[in-house]
């Protein structure tokens, strides 16, 4: 039996996408929410099952990794952020770039020379990396028109892997993995209700965002806060990505209200310098993520001030 494991958000998701249009297989994939990376502990493999890992973090997954290669379960990873100390285990194949302008979809990208391109592309400029994206677009031969399309759909797959729980996600990114396997090409699905529903409800969040006002600002870095609303949740991201492009000089961290009076946190490094969001993160018992891209998935409300320290200590400012 194989497995695929990946992560719910545009990079795990073009990533599959991209292996299983060019390498078909029937598998049991495990998926959630974006910020759901602790994946391979569901999966419940035999000796000589073969699992795929996609845009989750080697480092939280280490131990069901250790046990699935003990077990004698083949592991094929790739991906973009914080590793740890990868295994030297023969049962491991292991693809793996912190490199701030790389994520998993570029990858394997790489590894299937352009097969899939476009939505490699996707991929990438749903990850906020729109550089890299309209380069490989460009030298690819897309016209503008198509690269505009491409960024937007990569926007709006990103931002249905947002929120704390699947019932704030307009598809769970399962489905949404289906519906654009069986489009194929990205024009297929943008012409698809289920694009028009998913851009509908991005539009309309993104308004609702507009207004929002740091609660914190510091030359080096600004905090803002969004209400328990399923609307911030899902937006949370996007707005988070958005800001950064807006403010390029400083850091940025986004707090979402809680049902428990906590946050959900999305970190985004200075544009211009996209280091230090994991270090920052990983100082929290529920963080983690990248260099320049990182969340906590619930900072207590009297740890909000310890935050504001992390983020002066990294970045800058007065704390």
């Amino acid at each position: 039996m194989h497995y695929d494991v990946f992560n719910g958000d545009a990079d795990g998701i073009c990533a599959l996408l991209q292996l299983r249009l060019e390498e078909p297989l029937v598998s049991t994939r495990i998926t959630g929410i974006k910020r759901d990376i602790a994946l391979l502990e569901r999966v419940h493999a035999e000796p000589g099952d073969t699992v795929t890992a996609l845009d989750i973090s080697m480092v939280k997954n280490s131990e069901p990794l250790s046990q699935l290669l003990a077990n004698g379960v083949l592991v094929d990873y790739v991906d973009h952020h914080a590793a740890g100390a990868i295994p030297d285990h023969p049962n491991l194949t292991a693809t793996i770039s912190e490199a701030p302008e790389v994520c998993t979809a570029l990858l394997v990208n790489g590894r299937l020379r352009g097969g899939r391109i476009e939505w490699a592309i996707t991929g990438a400029f749903g990850d906020n990396l729109d550089e890299p994206a309209q380069r490989l677009a460009e030298k690819s031969g897309f016209q503008a028109s198509d690269i505009a399309s491409l960024r937007e759909l990569g926007v709006c797959i990103n931002y249905n892997g947002y929120g704390p729980s699947l019932d704030d996600l307009h598809f769970h990114p399962d489905a949404l993995y289906e519906s654009l396997f069986e489009a194929e090409q990205p024009q297929a699905f943008l012409n698809s209700s289920t694009f028009r529903q998913l851009q509908q409800g991005y539009r309309q969040d993104i308004a609702a965002s507009a207004a929002l006002k740091p609660v914190v600002e510091e030359l080096a870095f600004a905090v803002y806060q969004l209400p328990d609303a399923a609307w911030a949740r899902r937006v949370s991201g996007v707005f988070s990505n958005d800001l950064v492009r807006a403010f390029p000089a400083r850091a940025h961290a986004v707090l979402t209200e809680r049902h428990d009076g906590a946050f959900l946190v999305s970190v985004r490094a200075p544009f211009e310098r996209r280091t230090g969001a994991e270090a920052v993160c990983s100082q929290f018992e529920t963080g983690g993520g990248r260099d320049a891209a990182a969340g906590i998935n619930r900072l207590p409300a009297d740890e909000l001030g310890r935050l504001v320290n992390a983020l002066a200590a990294e970045y800058g400012g007065q704390p």
